[in-house]
Parts: structure tokens; sequence; C-alpha cells
């Protein structure tokens, strides 16, 4: 007898409503939002997600051989023994390591002159009998005898600093809750700076601790007022000055303390110029400072730290070329950026600044970037370089000769062929001309008429770039026959900062027409077939997720939108949100702009749900994610189940236990990929 198919839930709509600017907007789903949070008490919210999830295991059951089957795969390609490239720092070589079946890494040690592996932090102990565990910052004293680092065992992003002596094994007696910073030592090591989230989730101070003291003693050295601005702590490259940076998404400010003296008088950089930003490292005396003020691609200028506002162009803006940042070391600096979205490394001299020494690497399409290099007078730099078909490299560069050295190639157990896949970049136009870059990777023997399946993925936000680089879960798709593209939407800045510009605040709609417009010229060029395409984002590039399959449902065969941001019009209208007062930079003030509500309104997945057939999709959720809240997954797929005219699979997931990032561990995050792949072959009718 045939089991019935089960029954998903159906959530209660309640009556609710606010008027803005004139304009009554009803939510009948904003009892999903649990007025305690971030705890989440109340039963009914609990019972809708718990039945959501009994649904979404219900229905995945009978895949689970497949489920199954593709985790193998997957866990198959991963060296379980992997271990970092050690690297020198002072007296000291420091790696990372895993254990055949961890989950989690050991941070080791040992000295340069020989002697004994020394176990810093062992983080499955840490994490053992969690159902979360993430190791947040993780830094050591000046002098190789502290280790201060900080732990969530929840996925709130509320970190607890521990602090632990490495001469005797112990740790000292303070701890301290509700970090969200990096942690950097001053020079003697008596202590050292970090900030803490204040209520609202937002880091608006850097504070010193001094080791040995009460944390109520700790001294607040900067405080930021506007509730819009994050603090962050760092150090320039030569470790004699702290940095204290405070900003928006569009906005910075940076100050400046001696190492040797965090209560001196800060010195101020460049007071706080609304859409200038700029960051900041020095040498000998000079200040090296990465600038948006005068061009969005950025420039290179100098200033001296007696006189450090009054800047001097040392390296111009250059319309093919996006400079991403600056690095000193003690006799060249670097230069990181991206040469028409392609990335690039140069190396100059400080007596000849304008000359650059430039890496090259052979490939069309490739991410490379500068690696863990922490000191200051090195004359080899590490390197991190892999592409679509080239597994992660990592090489030493000897400056002076130019000579690249292989240290390490990422290994994949089960085998890797390289020949068998082949990698291209393309250029579609979106529908006003605008020219999208895509970077796409296929089986060498993939059809070219139309008839193929595609997997596209994007992001479009933030001013975050896609990498086109390399990934072993994307090959389970590969070896079934599929296409893997990424859309390099605007919104991104993967073409420079105007790209990014480009797909924010008012132009915001750009982002959502390129990843649709891209999706048609891969189909007009016989790549793949509307319907045979599976689409997947994360946080904002779930909330394109969102706009896509509102706009273009006919063209998607699966949908993965994960912690996706959808219901974008309620979440900027509350300005008790920790994350919102922050945001309104990217998104738009819709409480003060009527123009910004209404375009919000325009396109917000949540708010323009409609009674249309949409395609099978797959939503997940963090119940203790403090950046994309659990009830946003959680309305959506209330609204879409209620609205939808067809009978396609919708499933949320909501993680009980996690966060923003999903579940931690690397074996359990390899799951919920498998969990994911297998919804996309089922629904795309690959079930082998």
């Amino acid at each position: 007898m045939t089991e019935p198919a089960p029954t998903p839930p159906i959530a209660d709509t309640r009556p609710h409503s606010f008027t803005a600017h004139g304009i009554t907007i009803t939510d009948p789903y904003a009892w999903l939002k649990d007025p305690a949070y971030p705890e989440v008490e109340d039963k009914d919210v609990l019972a809708y997600v718990e039945a959501e999830n009994a649904y979404f295991e219900a229905v995945m059951a009978p895949r689970q051989p497949l489920i199954d089957r593709l985790y193998e795969e997957m866990k198959g390609r991963i060296k379980e023994d992997e271990s970092s490239v050690p690297q020198k720092d002072g007296e000291w070589l420091y790696w990372t390591g895993f254990e055949t079946g961890g989950q989690y890494r050991k941070w080791w040690r040992k000295p340069v002159a020989g002697g004994p592996d020394e176990l810093l932090l062992d983080e499955p102990a840490l994490a053992e009998g969690k159902e979360y565990f993430r190791l947040g910052a993780f830094s050591i004293s000046n002098n190789g005898r502290y280790l201060a680092y900080a732990i969530d065992d929840n996925g709130s992003e509320r970190f607890e600093v521990r602090i632990k002596d490495l001469t005797t094994g112990e740790h000292l007696p303070e701890v301290i809750p509700g970090m969200l910073s990096e942690i950097v030592w001053v020079a003697d090591d008596s202590g050292f700076l970090y900030g803490v989230a204040n209520a609202q989730w937002r880091t608006d101070n850097a504070r010193f601790h001094k080791l040995g003291t009460p944390v109520e003693n700790d001294v607040e050295l900067f405080h930021e007022d506007d509730e819009g601005y994050r603090v962050a702590v760092a150090e320039t490259s030569a470790r004699n000055w702290i940095v204290i940076a405070t900003g928006d998404h569009v906005t910075s400010e940076v100050r400046l303390l001696p190492a040797d003296n965090v209560f001196a008088e800060p010195i101020l950089v460049a007071p706080r110029k609304e859409g200038r930003e700029y960051d900041v490292d020095e040498h000998d005396g000079t200040l090296f400072i990465h600038t948006n003020d005068v061009d969005p691609q950025f420039r290179l200028c100098t200033a001296s730290i007696d006189n450090p506002g009054d800047w001097h162009e040392l390296i111009a803006p250059n319309p093919h070329f996006y400079m991403t940042g600056v690095e000193c070391y003690k006799d060249f600096f670097v230069v990181e950026g991206r040469e028409d979205g392609l990335d690039r490394i140069a190396i100059h001299r400080y007596d000849t600044p304008t000359i650059p020494q430039r890496i090259d690497f052979p490939e069309a399409s490739y991410t490379a970037g500068l690696g863990d290099n922490p000191e200051y007078d090195v004359s080899v730099l590490r390197l991190g370089y892999e592409s679509m078909v080239t597994p992660g490299t990592v090489y030493d560069y000897d400056v002076a000769t130019g000579g690249l050295t292989v240290l390490k190639v990422q290994e994949i157990p089960s085998g890797y062929d390289g020949d068998k896949y082949r990698t291209e970049r393309l250029k579609i136009a979106a529908r006003d001309g605008t020219m999208v870059p895509v970077s796409i990777v296929y089986p060498k023997d993939f059809p070219r008429d139309g008839s193929g399946k595609l997997f596209l993925y994007a992001y479009g936000a933030y001013g975050y770039a896609i990498p086109p680089g390399f990934s072993t879960g994307r090959m389970s798709l590969l070896d079934r026959g599929f296409a893997y593209a990424i859309a390099h939407i605007r919104g991104g800045d993967d073409l420079g900062q105007q790209w990014y510009l480009d797909g924010k605040l008012e132009k915001r709609t750009n982002t959502f027409h390129d990843f649709v417009d891209v999706a048609k010229g891969l189909i007009e060029g016989g790549w793949t077939q509307a319907g045979q395409i599976a689409i997947a984002g994360r946080s904002a590039g779930g909330e394109l997720m969102g706009a896509v399959v509102n706009s273009d449902p006919e063209l998607w065969g699966a949908v993965i939108a994960d912690v996706p941001f959808v219901d974008v019009l309620n979440t900027m209208m509350d300005a008790e949100l920790p994350l919102t007062p922050g945001e309104w930079p990217e998104w738009g003030n819709p409480i003060e702009d009527k123009a910004a509500f209404e375009l919000i309104r325009s396109y917000s997945p949540y708010d323009n749900v409609k009674a249309q057939a949409y395609p099978p999709m797959f939503i997940s959720g963090g119940l203790n994610d403090p950046r994309v809240t659990y009830w946003e997954p959680a309305k959506w797929a209330a609204r879409l189940r209620a609205t939808k005219t067809d009978d396609n699979l919708l499933l949320l997931k909501t993680n009980m236990g996690a966060g923003h990032g999903g579940k931690s561990g690397r074996f359990e995050s390899l799951r919920e990929g498998a969990e994911e792949h297998a919804f996309i072959l089922w629904q795309m009718g690959v079930e082998s």
C-alpha cells in the first residue's frame, strides 16, 4: 500500500498592517516574528517552524540514498587529514590541521630553530558536545606567550574571548562575553584591544583589556555615536600602530594609536566625509592611504604620520584597474586589484613606486591573491591561486627573482582529472546594453544545442565579488552533465566599485535584471533552455532568488534560497533591528524617504509574491541568525504556500541551533550541500 504524500503545513494568517507615506501594507504573517527575539520562545512560532522541518524531513526521506551518495562523493574529494602549509612568524612556524574524521581543525606551531610540535588550540575538544561551534578571532601575542581566541557556540555571532598561557597550557581566569571584533595585542603584550557588541548587535567601541585584571575594568579607548557605523580594530603591517576604523557601507574614518602607548591621543587620519572610503597602512613614518575619494576605481596616496590629512597621490586611478588593497612590507609594497575583472597582484619598490612588478597567471579566468604573510621584513610572499578547473594552489613568490614555487596543490583523494572540464569567461548583454561577465565551467562534451542542464549562481550586493574559484562540491553536478556558471552581476564589485554602485539603492533592480538577462543569454547561446536552469543564492543572493522567481518563474527548474533576505521592506522599516540603520546606505531608508519606500516595495520578494506558478524551491533559515532573521524565510515560505498556483515542491528548512552560516563542522556543512544538490537533481530529473 502506497504511503500518502506528506502534507505541507499551512501557517495561520493574523491581521496586521502598518501605514507609511500614505500607503498601507498588510502583513498577515508578521506574527512569525517572535517579539522576544533574539530569544525565540513563542509556542506558535516554534510549532510552525518545527512543522516545516518535519515536512522537509518527510519529503526528503525517499531521497536519502541520493543524499548519502552525494555526501560520500563530496567527502571523498576532501583530504581528511588536511593541513595548511606552515608559515614563519618570528621564532615560530604556525599551521593548522585536521585529523581523519575530524569536523574541526587543530592549531599548531614549532620553533623555527627546531623542536617538538606544540598544540595551541584544539577545536574538536572545544566543540565536543555542541550542536554548533565556530572559532572567531585568533591572536597570539608578539612574544609568543599568550593566545587570545574567541568562540561562538550557537550561531548568534556573539563571541566569548578566552586567554591561554602557552607556556603553561592554562587559561587565565578572565573571560570576555559578547565580543564582535578582531583582537590586537599592544607592543609589550600586557593586553589587547577588542570590541564588544552592544544590545543591538553593533560594535560601537574599541576597548583595552589588561591581562590579569577584571573585565569590568577594561578601558574604552573609542566610542562611536552614529548607530549606523561599526568599529573595527586592526594593526599596520609593521605592528607599530594599532588601527581603529569606523564606518558604514560607504564611509570610513581611521584613527591610529601607537602600539606602545594605546592611551595616547588617537591620530585622526582624515575626518569622515560621506561617500569617501579609505584604509591605511604605514611604512617608515609614511602613511599609505587606499581611497576612493576622487574615483570609484580607488587610488593610492601617501601622507606623513605628522600631517596625516595632507594626501599626495602616488598611484592614480586607472579606468581598467580596480585597486582593492595595499599592503606594506619593509622593502616594497603590494597592490592588489582586478584588471577588467581579473585578479592582479603587483610589487612596487619604494624608490620606484610607479613601476609595478606584476605577477602573471596563465588562465583566462581565475582568482589569486596574497596569502598569509605575517612578517614585515620578507623577501618571499605567500600567494594563493585557483580557477574553476584548477584546484587551490599555494605558492611562494620570490620578489627578487620573480620565481613562483609551488608549495601545495589541493589534494582530491577520490581523484581529479582537469582535462575532463573546460572553463570560459563569457560576456552577455543585459537589457540596457551593459556587458555582464559570466564564468562558466562544464564537461568537455557538454552539448551546445540547448539540451543541457545548467546551474547558475550569483550574489550581487555589498560590493562583494564572487571569484571564479575551484569547488569540489560542484563536481557532483558537473559529473552528472551540468554546466556551472557564475553571473558577475552589478551590485558586486567584480568590475570595480562603479559596478557595485550601479546595483545598489535606486539602481538595485539592475542586479535582478542582469541575472535574468544572463540566463536568457545562456539560453540564446545554446547552453540550456528555459526550465533547465537551477539557480542558487545566499543571504542578499537569496533576495536575488526571490526577485527573479517573482519576475521570471518560467526560466528556473529548481531554486535554492539560503538564509534569504526577502522581507526587505519590513526589515528596512524596523530601526530597532540590529543591522537596519547600518544597511540604509546599501538599500535606502524607507522610513524617511518615500522614493526608497516605493522602490523597495516594488522589488521586496515577500511583498511581491503573486498568484502564479513558481518553480520548485528549497528555502533555508537559521533560528539564531542575527543577519537574516529566521522569520524572513519563514514568512516568505508561508506566503508562497498560500499564494502560488502550482503543485511544485516548496521546502523550508530551519536550522534550530545555527545561524547565518548554516551548520558548523566541515562534514555537517557537506551534508547540507548534499541535500541541496539532491533537491536540484531530483527536481530536474537526474537522480543517478
